[in-house]
């Protein structure tokens, strides 16, 4: 297994951490429409926590990654 990052890795990467980042703003517009105030540090937790989780997941499911044994 290559621990190396390829163009497919990064850019599924990217795309989980847009998607993330999607969440995440739906996450803190649920929170605006509940609560008038919404703090910094919240809405920077809602935003980076989500598209960090996305990259990891991103790069877990790139094609090409798995163990099985193709025999």
């Amino acid at each position: 297994m290559s621990s190396s990052l390829t163009p497919t890795r990064i850019s599924a990467a990217f795309v989980g951490a847009l998607v993330g980042a999607a969440a995440g703003i739906l996450l803190v517009a649920a929170a605006g429409t509940f609560s008038i105030t919404v703090s910094g540090v919240f809405a920077g937790l809602a935003l980076g926590v989500p598209a960090l989780a996305g990259a990891v997941v991103g790069v877990a499911v790139t094609p090409g990654n798995t163990r099985s044994n193709s025999r």
